[in-house]
């Protein structure tokens, strides 16, 4: 069974949102496409391309004293690509695992490094230590867990190239002014392998199991049920 980067990720917030997903094949529902977010995606994947053909270090990164280079690799478009992404075989689960990086940069001793763009607009400076950062944080681990299945040398640190779109006083003028920060972030892959092991015996099970006890999805669902008076066989308690 393939399980995507996102899937591990869904497993780890509910798991019963992941069974229902994984083995009812009943998706949740879900929000339009952030589009001005892939936008910038796309933006900042053909500067570093630019400098990917010249084999140079980019500028944003000499700013910051990062001696790397863009990643050159035939394969580097698959692995990009969602729904294809970097793959590998996890024979203890009998999982495929795959997941969609968006760049990876590597340094003098071939060592790669995992990179992850991310745009957003708020007042405060960016963080991957609030919000969304621990399933940023994740993210970025499982894309060097799969490279280094693939046979690659990876360094436990990662990049996130996190754009932040500035709101401020003036006329907007067909224009979004960006500030841009390179954040490093020293990631562990040790929790992956025991997680995939908790996927294949979910996946196994035959009962459904608890909701997170912060899933708004599966609280939506109890309260439909409940106000329609219809039995709910997924009335299980939280973990």
């Amino acid at each position: 069974m393939k399980i995507s980067r996102s899937g591990i990720e869904n497993f780890i917030r509910c798991r019963r949102c992941f069974w229902l997903d994984a083995v009812k094949k009943i998706k949740p529902p879900y929000g339009p496409a952030f589009t001005l977010n892939i936008a910038v995606d796309h933006l900042l994947k053909n500067e570093f391309d630019h400098y990917r053909n010249l084999q140079a270090v980019p500028p944003i990164l000499i700013a910051e004293n990062i001696n790397l280079v863009p990643f050159q690799h035939p394969s580097l478009d698959e692995w990009r690509e969602n729904f294809v992404g970097v793959r590998a075989f996890h024979q203890a689960s009998g999982l495929n695992i795959t997941g969609a990086v968006d760049d990876i940069w590597v340094d003098n001793d071939n060592n790669l490094y995992v990179v992850d763009y991310k745009a957003t607009s708020k007042e405060d400076d960016v963080s991957i230590e609030t919000g969304w950062g621990p399933a940023y944080k994740r993210q970025v681990e499982v894309y060097q867990w799969l490279l280094r299945q693939n046979g690659f040398k990876v360094s436990n640190t990662g990049y996130f190239v996190y754009t932040n779109g500035l709101k401020g006083d003036a006329h907007f003028n067909n224009r979004l002014d960006f500030t841009t920060r390179v954040i490093p972030y020293e990631g562990s892959t040790a929790w992956i392998e025991p997680v995939l092991l908790e996927i294949k015996d979910l996946l196994k099970a035959e009962i459904v199991p608890s909701a997170a006890k912060d899933c708004k999805q599966c609280e939506y669902l109890e309260k439909c049920l409940a106000l329609l008076n219809l039995p709910s066989k997924l009335s299980t308690p939280v973990h």
